[in-house]
């Protein structure tokens, strides 16, 4: 039996470390020194736990080992998580409330902010279990806290039960996930796994394979300041250039119009004065010939402007982020099954879905470790809203371990 209570400790505990990342640091990894807190604290729960080969890097990344207690040829299995939070919420100071027996009715976080079924309908699934809430002014931290609590936990379980047979397998934590950059440094060789799985995931009997292709864009408009009485055919007010700017991108094409497999160009940052103003973009697509698609026509939108306004007037900086794992996934289609053949051995419906969004795996996929997504019980990751059931993360802890089993029984 997975021991529910120490699970919920270490997720207690690794949530009240404030290891927000930050988008705006691109001259440092991680980008910021408190995700090194935990990180270090990790090791040091490692090596209790008995683990070999347990360091940190000068990137802070965590790597160690579970060597395996048998004989038999079995592949390495790498199982990873990301140490950080999303920075654009605050990580500081966070409030854990449990729920008890959840009785199906909107939870109040404080006087100004509540969790409503009306906004949040899937909390009827979980009515009668306990949940995991925020205090309504930060974030919970499950994304990727449960994920690490989970791991941590079912490397205990291996280590107290000398008897649950398994092959050898590999443990790593990252950072500066949420911000794009968390295996800019990560050594798949040195990680030394067949293929890997990370918890990152979000409701109970989440399976993913499939990702977005995701692309940057940043445009700084460069603006001409007149004074507003002489300002006829000479002025060029930037912030009126960035809304045109942005009314020329698809309206039905952005998140809160879109599912499933449907791209979309989302606006996350703007700034600006009649002078210079910027637009912050984040482009996302399964397909990757729609994909490349959507990066043309920002840079056609970006063209035309120019043309309209004055060569140089807007400037557009496209990045690739990441591509969609499936391609490298599927050749190892195998590490989808078991994952599948797992779940439904634990009692989990799996609900293989695709992610609206991207993982480490998916980068660390396409260099050489393939990398598929299970979940890890969070829901509303990156706000206020966040929270967690205790069921799930049981459960996930528990699939980790049937996976590790069924490859020890081929």
């Amino acid at each position: 039996m997975i021991d529910k209570h120490a699970l919920i400790e270490r997720f207690i505990r690794y949530v009240k470390i404030d290891t927000q990342s930050d988008d705006t640091v691109t001259d440092r990894f991680p980008s910021t020194e408190k995700q090194l807190t935990l990180s270090r604290l990790l090791v040091e729960e490692l090596k209790e736990l008995g683990l070999t080969d347990v360091n940190i890097d000068e990137y802070g990344y965590v790597m160690a080992t579970l060597p395996s207690n048998t004989e038999k040829d079995i592949p390495t299995i790498g199982f990873l998580a990301h140490v950080d939070t999303a920075p654009d919420m605050p990580g500081k100071d966070v409030k854990p409330r449990f729920i008890n027996n959840y009785d199906g009715n909107d939870i109040q976080l404080n006087p100004d902010v509540a969790l409503t079924v009306k906004d949040f309908p899937e909390l009827k699934n979980y009515i009668g279990q306990t949940l995991i809430v925020t205090d309504g002014t930060t974030l919970l931290g499950a994304d990727d806290k449960a994920g690490i609590a989970e791991i941590m936990t079912a490397v205990e379980y291996m280590q107290n039960n000398p008897s649950f047979k398994h092959g050898r397998v590999r443990i790593g934590f990252t950072a500066d996930e949420e911000v794009g950059r968390g295996v800019d440094h990560f050594d798949v060789k040195r990680f030394d796994a067949d293929f890997a799985y990370t918890l990152d995931g979000g409701a109970i009997g989440e399976l993913e394979y499939e990702n977005f292709n995701a692309a940057s864009a940043k445009i700084t408009i460069q603006g001409r300041n007149i004074h507003p009485g002489y300002a006829k055919d000479k002025m060029l007010n930037a912030i009126h250039i960035a809304q045109e700017f942005n009314a020329m991108l698809p309206p039905n094409e952005r998140p809160e119009f879109t599912e499933g497999y449907e791209g979309f160009y989302h606006l996350i940052k703007s700034d600006g004065s009649v002078e210079k103003a910027s637009l912050q973009y984040i482009i996302r697509d399964h397909h990757r010939d729609k994909f490349e698609s959507r990066k043309s026509f920002m840079e056609n939108v970006a063209g035309y402007m120019n043309k309209k306004y004055g060569e140089g007037v807007v400037n557009l900086e496209l990045k690739d982020q990441y591509y969609n794992m499936r391609e490298k996934v599927e050749p190892v289609y195998h590490v989808v099954e078991t994952a599948v053949k797992a779940m439904e051995a634990v009692g989990v419906k799996p609900l293989v879905k695709p992610i609206r969004g991207g993982t480490d795996g998916a980068r660390l996929s396409y260099m050489g470790l393939p990398c598929p997504n299970l979940f890890a019980g969070g829901e509303n990751f990156h706000g206020k809203h966040e929270y967690v059931a205790v069921e799930s993360m049981v459960k996930a802890t528990e699939v980790m371990l049937k996976i590790i089993e069924l490859y020890a029984e081929k």
